[in-house]
């Protein structure tokens, strides 16, 4: 939209099946958006119009509402699903707090998706090759990449908390500040965003996958929440004693109640279980311990002001506003109906049938496709619209042979 369409308050209108395209660019039947896919109104949120720094012309961007014609918000929109989380929260007087740990990694030009990512050519005329994991020194040639992302953080209003190199070749990860859910899944968006885009300028691709290299450990998009109490902002997960609560127990329980079904929500993607079946702290299942980095449910050692329960499921290719709906809803859920969670696991451990998780696209739609927990907790439009559109990537998927097959079936008798 031109500015001075944008600053008369023009109203921009978008197909309602839009929000159901597949990331192949294709839709599902019009049966899942309405027959007649009708317009929404796209409407920009004050707080979200950010002019973009890096690039060479005057632009800006605006994070919008998808909502219907009528005012009301879509329930295919997953913004708007976040929202109307939040808002249950606060019927009950309580406010959920979030914070983001996005990994990602940054690989030379790949022209030729037939063949493997590399990273970028260093200082000292090599590659990386996966020794520099929490290194304070740097070879790899990224410096001013990183310089112009920190600046563009900054005038973009993003704040960060830490960067550091991760353990997989040429992956990194940062921390964002907690803070209100939406105001995080905007500037988790944002970030990605602006480092695909700063990363173009320098001759380098950013790739958000879950699993982009084999052998290596994969980039996860980790959710800690806590909840605390409107107007005093206490930590309603620790009494006065600095003890855990039964409110901090019933989140647990729901998230543990919601995890399997909500699998497909958090892991979208085919190449999403790549990252889940090759653990290397990528757990799937829904144990929880103290601590401990092999549990679906983490509760990292923290003061009882800070106590917090990190969901470890979700990957970078996850959608943040549905990761952190979907992650919340569960343990409200939990909180409404009292749940309790299982005993909390320690050091090595066998996962029990009943918190294991899928570990296929296949089987989380089909899990999701049977939840009516799902359908309550996000409206059955939304939830069958979703399956429709993640059903017709799966089946994109299916129709090509890959190299694997072809290099080791193909001699089979």
């Amino acid at each position: 939209m031109t500015a001075e369409g944008f600053l008369e308050g023009r109203r921009l209108q978008m197909a309602r099946g839009v929000l159901l395209q597949c990331i192949m660019g294709g839709y599902p039947p019009a049966r899942f958006y309405g027959s007649d896919d009708g317009d929404l109104a796209l409407v920009p949120d004050p707080a979200q119009i950010h002019r973009l720094p890096w690039s060479s012309q005057p632009r800006a961007l605006a994070i919008c509402d998808a909502d219907e014609l009528t005012g009301d918000s879509s329930p295919l929109s997953t913004r708007g699903q976040l929202k109307a989380v939040i808002a249950r929260y606060a019927a009950l007087g309580l406010a959920p707090v979030v914070a983001t740990e996005l990994e990602f990694f940054v690989f030379a030009p790949n022209p030729d998706p037939t063949q493997p990512f590399q990273p970028p050519l260093g200082l000292d005329g090599r590659r990386e090759d996966g020794h520099s994991a929490f290194s304070v020194s740097s070879n790899n040639g990224l410096r001013p990449f990183f310089n112009e992302v920190y600046e563009c953080m900054a005038a973009l209003g993003l704040p960060r908390d830490t960067f550091m190199h991760e353990m997989g070749v040429s992956q990194f990860e940062i921390n964002l500040l907690h803070g209100d859910p939406l105001l995080l899944a905007d500037q988790t968006l944002l970030f990605k965003h602006l480092l695909k885009e700063v990363a173009l300028k320098h001759g380098l691709t950013v790739v958000c996958m879950a699993k982009p290299l084999a052998h290596t450990p994969g980039s996860s998009m980790h959710i800690h929440q806590s909840i605390v109490e409107i107007g005093t902002g206490r930590n309603v997960f620790s009494d006065k004693a600095g003890e855990p609560t039964a409110t901090f127990r019933h989140f647990i329980g729901g998230l543990q109640a919601g995890l399997a079904d909500f699998t497909a929500l958090f892991a979208p993607n085919v190449n999403s279980y790549q990252r889940l079946c090759h653990p290397f702290a990528s757990p799937n299942n829904a144990c929880w311990s103290h601590d401990n980095r092999a549990a679906g449910l983490r509760i990292p050692a923290s003061s009882p002001v800070a106590r917090r329960v990190e969901n470890r499921l979700p990957g970078a290719d996850a959608n943040p506003y549905l990761a952190i709906a979907a992650s919340l809803a569960a343990g409200l859920y939990g909180i409404e109906n009292k749940l309790e969670p299982s005993e909390p696991i320690q050091g090595e451990f066998v996962v029990p049938d009943n918190l294991s998780l899928p570990c296929t696209l296949h089987a989380a739609l089909e899990r999701l496709k049977r939840s009516q927990l799902a359908k309550e907790l996000f409206g059955k439009e939304f939830i069958e619209g979703y399956i429709a559109s993640k059903t017709m990537e799966l089946t994109s998927f299916f129709d090509e042979i890959t190299p694997w097959e072809r290099r080791v079936l193909a001699a089979q008798a």
